[in-house]
């Protein structure tokens, strides 16, 4: 349980600082907005499903130009998986969950997989911002995990 809430801080940490390093940049790229938005909206999809809600009225791919609702977007999913994850005990986490994709296929995964699904998919998609940065002659900004830990 420690390693997942470490994971989940710098899950916290990581999509601040790549939204702090979008608002420096100015960009307007709406392609690049849309791909930040997924991230907080897939991060919103996976507590519902974990929550035992459906996620069906969640759109992972719309247009988003307002950096300030996407920042709100992933506030609240922080203030949402602390509290989460602080009432989650180390059995909890072996735990198999029902739910089903957005096209309504039926999965049961383990809240462990779950949290690390989200964890991964966003340092993946990070990634790719970062890239996005750097060719727009902006600078990329260090979400490396190492870099969270020595702080």
């Amino acid at each position: 349980m420690k390693t997942i809430k470490c994971m989940m801080n710098h899950l916290y940490w990581a999509d601040g600082r790549m939204l702090d390093a979008l608002e420096d940049s100015g960009t307007k790229n709406k392609d690049l907005m849309k791909l930040v938005r997924h991230v907080g909206v897939a991060e919103r999809v996976w507590l519902s499903r974990l929550q035992g809600k459906g996620s069906e009225q969640y759109s992972l791919w719309e247009e988003a130009e307002d950096l300030t609702v996407i920042r709100t977007i992933f506030e609240e999913n922080a203030e949402h998986y602390r509290v989460y994850i602080e009432g989650l005990e180390e059995s909890g986490l072996d735990e198999m969950v029902d739910y089903a994709n957005q096209s309504g296929v039926p999965f049961r995964t383990s809240v462990r997989d779950i949290l690390l699904q989200v964890l991964l998919h966003g340092q993946y998609h990070r990634g790719q911002i970062n890239r996005a940065l750097r060719i727009e002659s902006a600078e990329p900004v260090q979400v490396d995990y190492i870099t969270f830990a020595r702080i």
